[in-house]
């Protein structure tokens, strides 16, 4: 166990995002994802089974800066005649701390832009459209 590192990051999430670069991207997916099709393309996909996405990604929030260069934050837009929660998009917000500009993108685009991701991690979250994306970005120089 490490101080301060919440207990919902795994051992193997942890290191994930300290290998990440600038710019590189992870997905926190609901469970309802395909994230194990997409890692037959080569993407490495981790199982979170059980936790919520707001709680991986408070865990995740203190440990990398987010890009502040580009758009660091992307959720699945609601297919056409269907509905977002918006309280799905309030707790991530709550949980990353974040208050900027959050990207939403066509369900396939999303797709297509995870089978790129460095890593996708399979949440247990039950929430509809509960995928987002996370752009690593700079520690600031103190």
């Amino acid at each position: 166990m490490l101080k301060g590192i919440s207990p919902a990051v795994s051992p193997e999430l942890l290191k994930t995002i300290a290998e990440m670069g600038h710019g590189d991207e992870i997905v926190f997916s609901d469970a309802h994802f395909p994230a194990h099709s997409f890692g037959r393309g080569g993407v490495r996909v981790m199982r979170a089974d059980g936790l919520a996405a707001d709680a991986l990604l408070a865990g995740v929030s203190p440990l990398f800066e987010l890009d502040s260069y580009a758009v660091p934050v992307v959720m699945m837009e609601a297919v056409p005649g269907d509905s977002l929660d918006p309280a799905v998009e309030k707790k991530y917000r709550a949980a990353l701390k974040y208050d900027g500009v959050i990207e939403r993108m066509e369900r396939f685009a999303f797709y297509e832009r995870a089978k790129k991701a460095y890593a996708i991690v399979l949440t247990g979250e039950t929430a509809k459209y509960g995928n987002v994306i996370l752009k690593k970005g700079v520690v600031p120089v103190a």
